[in-house]
C-alpha cells in the first residue's frame, strides 16, 4: 500500500494566486496549486520549497500550514497502473515569495503547460483541482486556522 504525501503551496503576491495549468485528456484544461510529492526523510516545509522552485522557478518561504485534504483515485486501470498516484494526501501551505525574481523550472510535472497568476477575484470562475481545494480556496488564503477539506474518492487522477 502507497499513500503520496503532498506538499502545496498558496502563493499569494499582489493580490494574485500562483496557479500551475495543467491539461490532460480526462480532466480537460485546469489549475492546481504548486507543490508534489514529499521524498522520503524530506520535511514537508523543505518538500514545499523544492517542488515550488522546480515547477515554477519561485523561491518560496512557508509562513503557516492552512488545509489538509485526501484523494483517492477509483479507476483500476489508473491504481494498476500508478499506485504511487492512485491515494494521496495534500498538506497546503501559505507561503511567502522570498523574491519576485523567477528562474527557469526544472521539473514540471507531466500534465503541467506552465504557471500564471490569477486574480484572486478571479478564482471562483477557474477549475481548481483538487475540487475541495478549488471549492474552499478563498477560505484556504483569509482563514488563519487550518482546514481539513474532508476525502473525496475520484474517477480519474489529475496532476
Amino acid at each position: 500500500m502507497s499513500i503520496r504525501s503532498t506538499a502545496k503551496a498558496v502563493i499569494i503576491n499582489e493580490d494574485k494566486l500562483l496557479l500551475n495549468k495543467c491539461i490532460d485528456e480526462k480532466n480537460g484544461e485546469y489549475y492546481s496549486l504548486p507543490g508534489g510529492g514529499q521524498n522520503q526523510y524530506e520535511t514537508l516545509t523543505d518538500a514545499v520549497i523544492r517542488e515550488c522552485r522546480e515547477e515554477t522557478g519561485y523561491s518560496v518561504l512557508p509562513v503557516r500550514f492552512a488545509a489538509l485534504c485526501e484523494e483517492i483515485c477509483d479507476n483500476e486501470d489508473f491504481r494498476k497502473n500508478r499506485p504511487e498516484y492512485s491515494h494521496k494526501m495534500y498538506h497546503i501551505f501559505v507561503c511567502g515569495l522570498l523574491s519576485e525574481t523567477v528562474e527557469i523550472p526544472t521539473e514540471t510535472d507531466e500534465v503541467q503547460t506552465g504557471t500564471e497568476w490569477i486574480d484572486i477575484g478571479s478564482l471562483e470562475k477557474i477549475k481548481l483541482l483538487p475540487k475541495a481545494v478549488g471549492e474552499n480556496i478563498l477560505r484556504i488564503i483569509s482563514r488563519e486556522t487550518p482546514l481539513f477539506l474532508g476525502s473525496e474518492h475520484i474517477p480519474f487522477n489529475h496532476g
